[in-house]
């Protein structure tokens, strides 16, 4: 708990004249600072501000170190610290009206709490003073701002960063089962080679038969389970009739790869006694085809992926490049296609022969993240997401709507405000529209927003030239 001490109050002024906004001060302006002041000690995990409570005083650190962070919010929430030698707290002309941090104390800490009941007599006695803490206000909502913009940019890196390991995690298995499988498939054509007993003689029709049955299989397709473990069964029961060893592990590939009853008929015919490992050969070969198929699929997607991510972040180019809007669109949609896969349909209107811009391709395809994103959870990830392109003179637009609840009218206004969301506790910081905003007027472009229940339309115009 704090316990208010008393120190000479010319020790006070010597310790105020350490920093910086007071250093220069007259002795009897710090005297009557001082007087006013009440001075605190708290111990380490001591509690100094709570979040919640009413801001009612300025805080000079005078030695030890503060940190603050909503302990009500989420957990990896941005913290604040406050070190010996700073004034933070309730300063003037600040519009704080809530305090949205608890801070407790690292180590022990002294620091003078300043009363805003003394604040209109301050304004009139030390104006410089009140003109430096102004300046202080000033300098922590930038650096407030700098780090809550850069914690959501974290958050989305975050995110996306989740979407594409699960993305990429799915086509990855599947190659890993792949090769196992492929394991599996060598290991029974080493088999099937050593009990084979058919002849050179016979191999060339062998090998023709095979050819003309390959050419003739269709895909299974089982109306369901019970019509698959039928099959499986009418082949089993052949294969005993046939003497083949194992026929309940071979039955399984056979009904897989299709094989009907005139095509293991004619095989036996063919292979005689070694019908038993030339269907394993046979079939263990057409799983071969489909596991490569497999492969070749999972190994694309991985590639599709990689591709989208050098794309989206416009790896080794300039920060500003000739911008294909149509290209990072699909790009983005690409990157955000975990979010989107599940319910949401996306419709393209793409303008033929739309112009590139000159911009920085990576924050524009931040813009797009951030409104599909936005549109993905107004639609609670079921719903209709369209693009459309168009050139309007010597701008292009790019317009993203859905069709989710809408944002209300009489917030309309304050969207791009920093700090401003709609969406729930801990589950927006109120900074990417923001972020969007400052990106689009940095290449001279406009963004505007009409919404209503149903339908919610962003325009963003960007100019084709930069404007100089």
């Amino acid at each position: 708990m704090s316990e208010l001490l008393t120190t000479p109050p010319e020790q006070l002024a010597e310790q105020l004249r350490k920093i910086a906004v007071f250093s220069d001060l007259p002795q009897e302006d710090l005297l009557w600072f001082v007087s006013r002041c009440q001075e605190l000690r708290i111990a380490p995990g001591d509690i100094m501000m709570c979040e919640g409570d009413k801001p009612e005083f300025m805080i000079i650190m005078l030695e030890g170190e503060i940190r603050a962070r909503a302990e009500r919010g989420p957990a990896d929430g941005p913290v604040f610290t406050m070190n010996s030698g700073e004034v933070s707290g309730m300063l003037p002309f600040s519009r704080l009206k809530i305090v949205s941090v608890t801070g407790r104390a690292v180590v022990p800490s002294h620091y003078l709490a300043f009363h805003v009941s003394h604040f209109e007599e301050m304004f009139h006695r030390l104006p410089e003073l009140v003109r430096r803490l102004v300046g202080l206000l000033a300098d922590r909502v930038r650096n407030v701002t700098r780090q809550e913009q850069q914690h959501e940019k974290l958050a989305a890196l975050g995110k996306l960063s989740a979407g594409l390991a699960h993305e990429l995690n799915n086509p990855s298995a599947a190659a890993r089962r792949s090769a196992a499988a492929l394991r599996d498939c060598l290991a029974r054509l080493r088999s099937a080679a050593r009990s084979t007993t058919i002849g050179p003689e016979d191999c060339a029709t062998l090998a023709q038969a095979e050819e003309e049955i390959r050419l003739s299989l269709k895909p299974a397709q089982f109306k369901d389970e019970f019509a698959r473990v039928d099959r499986e069964e009418a082949i089993q029961t052949w294969l005993e009739s046939h003497n083949v060893a194992e026929p309940w592990k071979l039955a399984p590939y056979l009904a897989e790869a299709n094989l009907t009853d005139p095509n293991l008929a004619r095989f036996a015919a063919v292979a005689g006694a070694s019908v038993g490992p030339e269907l394993t050969r046979f079939a263990t070969l057409l799983e071969m085809d489909r596991i490569a198929e497999e492969l070749e699929n999972s190994s694309a997607r991985i590639s599709d992926l990689i591709k989208a991510i050098k794309e989206y972040s416009y790896m080794d180019q300039g920060p500003v490049q000739e911008v294909d809007i149509e290209r990072g669109i699909e790009t983005t949609l690409t990157i955000m296609y975990h979010k989107l896969k599940r319910g949401i349909t996306v419709t393209r209107h793409f303008a033929p022969d739309l112009p590139k811009v000159m911009a920085s391709g990576s924050e524009l395809n931040q813009v797009w993240t951030n409104l599909i994103d936005n549109a993905a959870d107004a639609m609670n990830g079921n719903g209709n997401l369209t693009i459309r392109t168009a050139r309007e003179n010597d701008f292009v637009l790019v317009e993203i709507a859905d069709n989710g609840s809408g944002i209300p009218a009489d917030v309309q206004s304050r969207i791009f405000d920093p700090f401003f969301t709609t969406k729930g506790v801990g589950k927006g910081t109120g900074l990417g529209l923001d972020v969007v905003n400052r990106i689009i007027k940095n290449v001279g472009g406009q963004i505007s927003v009409k919404s209503v229940p149903g339908e919610t339309r962003f325009q963003v115009r960007i100019p084709i030239q930069p404007v100089k």
